[in-house]
């Protein structure tokens, strides 16, 4: 349930993957109700993100418990923007031994849930992950399979709550509530916070669907721009409020329109990467 951002691991694209929003200006803003202006909002975010093409990076993956024990785990993504919502993403393990080889492939759809599978070298087979399933975590993270999809404003009820400061050096927010549509989903909603001047991630308070309790907070930070239009964060954290657990994302050598092969975004092309 991450956005725009978190495109690229789809945590960049999108895990990159909830991101920004505008506020338009028009004569009847005013009579809006609370979900008409979410969903305004969000429309405005998702417009604004469109167009990036692909994008890869490198990235550590830093595991870290509540007693501090860290465990550093390197990655590296790709993405392809497809049409209407449609993007791929695809996750490779370099490092340690014990994850080396592991290949993460999702097919992002704004309105069926998304297709995703995953090549385990220890096993030399491709499963897939079933839609209920993908509240599962991936890899041991705090991150969950339904986390790592690609925004699409489609997926979402919406409704604002309120004005706030956020970020450091805080600025002022929009705060939208984004229930999900996916009866699969993990989560019964998330709240969100995006800056008004630059449209972008800050933070997204998520909730458990079964306790209905604050489960997970995702901090975005350390935003730079790219093609002189799109905003990514270089950190990425997921701490898990009910544990005290940490799982912390640091994007490198972050490119976008370098011509990554669509070919490798097929199901057979999982083994041969190895």
């Amino acid at each position: 349930m991450l956005s725009p951002s978190l495109k690229g691991l789809r945590l960049q694209a999108s895990l990159a993957g909830i991101l920004t929003a505008g506020l338009l200006i028009g004569a009847n803003a005013w009579a809006e109700t609370p979900e008409e202006k979410g969903l305004r909002i969000m429309q405005e975010s998702e417009q604004r993100d469109e167009g990036w093409g692909d994008s890869k990076a490198d990235l550590e993956m830093i595991l870290r418990k509540a007693n501090g024990r860290e465990v550093v785990r390197k990655i590296s993504s790709q993405a392809l923007e497809g049409d209407n919502g449609h993007d791929k993403s695809l996750i490779e393990f370099k490092e340690p031994l014990d994850v080396r080889g592991t290949v993460f492939l999702t097919h992002s759809h704004p309105l069926e849930p998304d297709d995703q599978w995953i090549y385990l070298p220890a096993l030399e087979r491709t499963k897939r992950i079933s839609s209920k399933r993908q509240t599962g975590r991936f890899m041991g993270s705090e991150f969950t399979y339904e986390d790592l999809s690609a925004f699409s404003v489609q997926k979402y009820d919406y409704r604002y709550l309120k004005e706030a400061p956020c970020g450091e050096p805080a600025q002022d927010c929009h705060v939208i509530e984004l229930t999900p549509k996916n009866k699969y989903s993990g989560y019964s909603k998330g709240v969100v916070y995006i800056d008004k001047e630059h449209l972008r991630l800050y933070r997204n308070e998520l909730y458990n669907k079964r306790s209905g309790k604050h489960q997970k907070t995702l901090t975005a930070k350390s935003y730079q721009q790219y093609l002189g239009q799109y905003w990514r964060p270089d950190t990425m954290l997921m701490k898990n409020e009910q544990t005290g657990d940490e799982t912390e994302l640091h994007f490198h050598n972050q490119e976008y329109r370098s011509g990554v092969r669509a070919a490798d975004f097929r199901k057979s092309a999982l083994e041969g990467r190895q």
